[in-house]
């Protein structure tokens, strides 16, 4: 180990010093007393902030998904977001006063492709010749399980496995709360990946391993089955309109129901994901990927188009001006008041009570850069405030998956300024996006390392 710069350890004297510094101030004292017996951000939560922010906006779309739904002790926000935008349209198609499709569907197929990915993943490392103790492979198998994921993963499962109504397929205790059925299967994709890094080792053919994955994949099925349940090859959905009347649908497949029933008002294949990485390392106009980031063998691969955060919010207004909801990725836990439902820069008072600021000093370059952010939940926004004189978005309404509890009835406002600092992507149909923008998806893409803050998933619970 390297000797520390200064090689002076933390003397009595200093921490003496420290302590009267501390207790000069008797606002320290003040803060202090807050602090220990109400959470450090509601003391900072500022008052004013708070009775400025309304939830009214200048352009919304026209009908907003419901029930708010509710992604429980999961980290399924990714999933959430992209099928409460999906079922506006067709809410409205289909004249239904709520609906939701089938979050657990969705969760339990990404769970059987996410480990067969993973268990192929581990056979190509150990055909690259990656150390078991280097970084990439310390870093895979540190969470191979989890359940967060990007927009080009969801796309991947609706396109093969198609969606279901939550009735058809409603929700387990395992697909509520994930902890134990992700410890099970993080345990048994460990403990294969031991036996496939050693027959690649030992020069074991291609069919011989293949075979050995699919003998580990009746074990997952099999455990991911038992906790989540299994979806029927077919169902029939029954529902009444608005108007009262009785209609079914079915039987059908899945891919069945969302190429006939969903497509037509909602194609995935339609959307782009932008995204905004103001590193300087990495330029705007350039396609980017993650290495060994997905969960689909044979799928699209996730692809970032790296664009300034300004016609993503752009794009944004646009799309709501189109009565069409926008998926986004964002560090939600930055400058944001869960009860209030308020994501503002100025919502934090830091600086009142610790007599510093915290995080905002730093660019988002320099957060990226040095850990401090990086994209981890994701949302839709569904309304938009444009200021007449700079005809710029001010602020945003967003749909949350977190129950009707917080916010306004699971409601959000974001700020402009928020946006700037900490939204990393948005999805918007291709349509209003430029056509030199859309070219940059034909570039050949940078691979970023598997973990950089790009790679980060959308999975806060």
């Amino acid at each position: 180990m390297y000797p520390m710069v200064w090689e002076a350890p933390l003397s009595e004297e200093t921490i003496e010093k420290l302590k009267a510094t501390f207790y000069d101030d008797p606002k320290n004292v003040l803060a202090q007393n807050a602090c220990t017996r109400v959470e450090p951000l509601e003391i900072c939560t500022s008052r004013c902030r708070v009775q400025e922010t309304q939830h009214v906006f200048s352009h919304k779309i026209e009908n907003e998904g419901k029930p708010i739904s509710n992604q429980k002790a999961t980290g399924r926000c990714w999933i959430f977001a992209c099928l409460n935008v999906i079922r506006i349209p067709f809410m409205k198609k289909y004249n239904v006063e709520d609906f939701e499709f089938s979050q657990a569907y969705i969760f339990f197929w990404d769970k059987i492709e996410r480990s067969y990915y993973f268990l192929n993943l581990i056979v190509e490392t150990a055909r690259r010749k990656e150390s078991v103790d280097g970084r990439l492979l310390s870093y895979l198998l540190s969470k191979p399980m989890n359940d967060g994921g990007q927009w080009d993963m969801m796309v991947n499962l609706i396109n093969k496995h198609g969606l279901v109504p939550k009735k058809n397929f409603p929700e387990s205790v395992s697909s509520e709360a994930s902890l134990q059925v992700n410890s099970i299967l993080t345990s048994k994709v460990r403990e294969y990946s031991i036996v496939l890094r050693k027959m690649v080792e030992d020069g074991n053919s291609d069919a011989e391993i293949k075979a050995k994955i699919d003998e580990q994949m009746v074990v997952v099925y099999r455990i991911v089955g038992i906790c989540i349940g299994i979806p029927n090859t077919k169902f029939t959905w029954e529902y009444m309109d608005k108007s009262k009347e009785y209609h079914s649908v079915g039987p059908i497949t899945p891919k069945e129901f969302y190429e006939k029933y969903v497509k037509p008002v909602y194609n995935v294949d339609d959307k782009v994901c932008l995204v905004t990485d103001p590193r300087p390392t990495n330029r705007y106009n350039q396609a980017y990927t993650v290495d060994c980031l997905g969960n689909v063998v044979g799928g699209r691969r996730v692809i970032y188009n790296n664009q300034p955060v300004e016609l993503l919010a752009e794009l944004s207004a646009k799309s709501i001006k189109n009565n069409e909801p926008v998926w986004f990725g964002c560090q939600v836990s930055k400058r944001f008041s869960s009860k209030m439902g308020v994501q503002d820069l100025e919502i934090h008072d830091y600086k009142l009570v610790f007599g510093v600021d915290v995080s905002v000093p730093m660019t988002k370059a320099q957060r990226m850069i040095y850990g401090e952010s990086a994209m981890s939940h994701a949302m839709v926004l569904t309304a938009v405030s444009i200021d007449e004189k700079s005809e710029q978005a001010s602020k945003w309404r967003v749909e949350n998956s977190w129950g009707e509890e917080r916010g306004e009835r699971g409601y959000l406002v974001m700020t402009s300024e928020w946006f700037k600092e900490y939204v990393f992507e948005v999805v918007v149909d291709k349509s209003i996006v430029p056509k030199e923008v859309m070219a940059v998806f034909e570039q050949d893409p940078v691979v970023l390392p598997a973990w950089d803050p790009m790679g980060t998933l959308a999975q806060v619970i």
